[in-house]
């Protein structure tokens, strides 16, 4: 339930996502809104910014207002965005409607993160959190192959396809409003800012449901932890606790978040137009592509996920992040050097996304674990905002790039990524938190718990 209603959003995070990246050719049309290379990168650009402030605003809101309320506010936010980009006019609505709809979806990785971590076991909690977060690569198959239909100029009119992709994701979007409702609050959050009775009988639903369908007693807790809840907490606990105690967590997660976030905003949001300037593959073509590139992206956190609890953390999250460095490398020289075609090309991308998009799903992992309960969904969104305002650079940055006839400052960019992966899986070796198997509260103390003696 907790998986199905609350990581479908990031099915529709991905197919509109990359709707944008295949319809990047078509929004150059001038029958359609006649963008340039910058201003479609700048657009790439305003929607990440807009899900930095989100985060910002939106974890704050969730760790003084608990997880349920304000994943309901998030989505209704981001299927408004997705709505207005329909109606788009010009570059710069284009890019004020994208950064309403990264507004909302900033706000979704904070309380959706922090309440998949809080109501799974731990023994299962970092492949299903993977496995959530690469959901995304779904709802991004999906919307490559609806690219294909929706924007083929011989079924639609050039400027009708483009707002369909957008309009139907939306309408789409409202059914996840209803699937929410079944969602539980954390109980970790109440009895932390003082719902204690609440707290108590959400559990006890839980509890008598499992009793009724699996016809046995439950284990009897083994720890206690004694608690002294508050109705909120305080900026300078939560970032004493961040920048004093936890400082070489703070420094980890953030490496982590830079590397994933220049790699993915990259190329992502400029994979179409490479193909469609270098390859010369047709606009309405784009989608099959970037559909190879969704499902490398899918089965890596699949096939994978369930490593992270057997194998651990550190060994799993360095060498993600170690190998599809490695393979990036390998792919800007064949790239500058025009070696590779389309397919070839294709097939690279889909090597090193199979371990960097597992690698991007344990740095949203990682950032909802390693800190106290008070601070999570806060810890979320600042190392997502921090770890993405660098990546809201890279689409503008590649979209300048594609500008040279050279495919060399293309291949510098990529280069650039591969680096700053290489240096994540250096630091998670080094700094890595060995948190599989163990509970929330046994990787880090509560800011309102105290262990007995």
């Amino acid at each position: 339930m907790v998986v199905l209603a609350l990581g479908v959003t990031w099915i529709l995070d991905g197919l509109e996502v990359t709707i944008v990246g295949a319809i990047g050719p078509a929004l150059q049309n001038p029958q359609t809104l006649g963008l340039s290379a910058t201003e479609i990168g700048g657009a790439a650009s305003a929607y990440v910014s807009g899900a930095v402030i989100g985060a910002l605003v939106f974890g704050w809101l969730t760790d003084r207002h608990g997880r349920r309320f304000i994943f309901y506010v998030t989505l209704a936010v981001y299927l408004a965005g997705v709505l207005a980009t329909a109606t788009s006019w010009d570059a710069l609505s284009f890019a004020a409607f994208r950064a309403i709809t990264g507004f909302g979806i900033g706000g979704e990785y904070a309380a959706i993160n922090s309440a998949i971590d809080e109501l799974i076991p731990a023994r299962y909690r970092g492949r299903i959190a993977l496995f959530v977060n690469g959901s995304f690569w779904l709802g991004a198959a999906a919307g490559s192959g609806a690219a294909l239909i929706l924007l083929d100029p011989t079924l639609w009119p050039a400027d009708i396809g483009w707002r369909l992709s957008f309009a139907i994701g939306g309408v789409l979007g409202f059914g996840i409003l209803l699937m929410r409702r079944h969602v539980p609050e954390s109980p970790r959050w109440l009895v932390t800012h003082g719902h204690s009775r609440t707290a108590e009988t959400t559990v006890g639903d839980i509890e008598a449901r499992v009793r009724a369908e699996t016809n046995r007693e439950l284990d009897q807790p083994q720890k206690f932890l004694e608690v002294h809840p508050r109705a909120s907490f305080g900026m300078g606990l939560i970032f004493r606790a961040m920048l004093g105690k936890y400082r070489n967590r703070s420094i980890l997660t953030l490496t982590l978040m830079v590397a994933q976030a220049f790699l993915f905003n990259a190329v992502y949001f400029t994979y179409g137009l490479v193909l469609n300037r270098f390859e010369q593959v047709p606009a309405h073509l784009t989608g099959l592509y970037l559909f190879m590139l969704c499902v490398s992206n899918l089965m890596g956190p699949l096939l994978l996920g369930s490593l992270f609890d057997t194998l651990g953390r550190r060994a799993m999250i360095a060498g993600t992040y170690a190998i599809s460095g490695v393979l990036l490398i390998a792919t800007a020289f064949a790239f500058g050097f025009g070696l590779l075609t389309a397919w070839t090309q294709t097939l690279a991308w889909m090597a090193v996304f199979f371990f960097a998009s597992t690698a991007a799903s344990s740095a949203y992992l990682t950032a909802s674990e390693i800190f106290p309960l008070e601070t999570r969904a806060l810890a979320i969104a600042i190392f997502y905002a921090l770890g993405t305002s660098v990546g809201a650079c890279a689409p503008l940055l590649f979209g300048y790039l594609l500008e040279w006839d050279s495919p060399w400052p293309l291949a510098g960019g990529y280069l650039l990524a591969a680096a700053l992966m290489l240096i994540a899986a250096i630091v998670e070796a080094k700094l890595g938190i060995d948190a599989e198997m163990r509970s929330l509260e046994d990787i880090a103390d509560p800011l309102s718990g105290i262990r007995p003696t």
